[in-house]
């Protein structure tokens, strides 16, 4: 009986996790694809005028933890003169966040 607990366990955490890492793919297509891109690289016309990194790009990755992302993603960022670079993502909760920031990480080369 113990056992048959422990793989529904197993296998729920699994469903669940497939399911958020659809949903992060997803968010991030409505939410970030329009300037950074489908594949993360930045070359759409709002990247391109924006100068937005390569996400693609290790160094650009390594350049920033998953808390800086996450409050980027939560905040939104500002240049020096406060002029808005990014806007905050509306309507996402602190876990859809998470997940976004780790589909981010899946665009790394």
């Amino acid at each position: 009986m113990k056992k048959i607990v422990l793989l529904t366990i197993a296998i729920t955490s699994a469903a669940l996790a497939a399911a958020s890492a659809g949903d992060a793919k997803e968010t991030y297509d409505k939410t970030c694809a329009k300037c950074h891109g489908p594949d993360g690289k930045g070359q759409t016309k709002m990247g391109q005028k924006l100068s937005i990194k390569d996400l693609t790009d290790a160094k650009v990755q390594e350049g920033f933890t998953d808390e800086v992302a996450f409050k980027a993603i939560k905040e939104g960022l500002k240049d020096k003169e406060g002029k808005t670079q990014m806007k905050a993502a509306e309507g996402l909760s602190d876990d859809d966040i998470k997940a976004l920031v780790k589909q981010v990480r899946t665009l790394k080369k």
